[in-house]
C-alpha cells in the first residue's frame, strides 16, 4: 500500500507538458503542405501524419459519372468528398514517354531521390498523377529496365553536371551553359527546370577547349572563380 501511495504521490508531483496554444497548432497547419511535399519527408512520416488527422476513409462508385467516390472523415468530426475518374475496361494510366526519356538522361548524373526532385520541379506526374517519389523513381527504372546511377569507382564520372564540367574547363558555369544553349558544345538537357549534363570525351574535344581559350582572353565571358573562394550551395546543375 506505501509503495502503491508512493507512486501516486509521485505521479500528482510530476510536470504536466504544457498544451500547445491554438497560434502553434495553426502554424503547424499552415506548414503541412511543406512537410508533405518535400523530398525527404518518407512514407513512415507520411502515415503518422495520415492516421493522426483521418479517422476513415470510405469509397464507392458512381457508375452514371464513371466516378470513384471517397468520404474522408476527418478526427474533427468534418467530412469531405473527392471524386476521381474511374478507369474503364482496357484503359491503362501509363508515365509519359517524355519522363521516361529524361529519367534515362538524368541517371547519368543523378540518384533516384534527386531524380524525383527534379521531375516534381518540372510539374511532371506519374501516369496516375502522383507526385514523384524515390520509390516511384525506381520502380519506373525496374519496369523500364533503366540502370541505376552508380559513382565512378575510381572518381572519374564519365558524365558531369554543370558545376562539376565547368571546373574541368576550368571556366565559370555560366559561361559554359551559354556555350550549351548556342550549341557550341554538346550537351543533354533534358527538362527545362533541370541540370545540363556533359560529357566528359566531349570535354576534351576542340571546342571545349575553344571556350576555354575564349573565356581567358575575352571579358565578356567570365573564367571561374578564385580557387579558393567558398560555395555556400551545393548544385547538380
Amino acid at each position: 500500500m506505501a509503495e502503491v501511495e508512493d507512486k501516486i504521490a509521485a505521479h500528482d508531483a510530476a510536470k504536466v507538458a504544457p498544451i500547445a496554444d491554438p497560434a502553434s497548432l495553426a502554424t503547424l497547419a499552415a506548414d503541412l503542405k511543406t512537410v508533405w511535399t518535400t523530398p525527404s519527408t518518407d512514407a513512415r512520416l507520411k502515415k503518422r501524419i495520415i492516421r493522426t488527422v483521418i479517422h476513415e476513409v470510405i469509397a464507392d462508385i458512381d457508375p452514371e459519372a464513371a466516378e470513384i467516390v471517397l468520404v474522408v472523415h476527418w478526427i474533427g468530426g468534418v467530412h469531405s468528398e473527392i471524386r476521381l475518374p474511374r478507369r474503364r475496361r482496357g484503359q491503362r494510366n501509363s508515365t509519359s514517354v517524355d519522363v521516361i526519356a529524361a529519367v534515362r538522361q538524368l541517371v547519368l548524373i543523378a540518384n533516384d531521390d534527386l531524380i524525383a526532385g527534379i521531375l516534381n520541379r518540372n510539374g511532371l506526374v506519374t501516369g496516375h498523377g502522383n507526385r514523384w517519389t524515390r520509390e516511384r523513381v525506381t520502380s519506373l527504372r525496374s519496369h523500364h529496365r533503366i540502370t541505376v546511377y552508380k559513382p565512378a569507382d575510381d572518381g572519374i564520372e564519365p558524365w558531369l553536371n554543370l558545376s562539376k564540367a565547368a571546373r574541368l574547363l576550368r571556366v565559370a558555369p555560366r559561361t559554359l551553359r551559354l556555350a550549351a544553349e548556342a550549341g557550341e558544345i554538346e550537351s543533354i538537357h533534358p527538362l527545362p527546370d533541370g541540370p545540363w549534363i556533359f560529357s566528359r570525351a566531349v570535354l576534351s574535344s576542340s571546342p571545349a577547349r575553344a571556350i576555354t581559350q575564349r573565356a581567358r582572353q575575352n571579358p565578356k565571358y567570365p573564367a571561374e572563380s578564385h580557387p579558393d573562394q567558398q560555395s555556400l550551395f551545393s548544385s547538380i546543375t
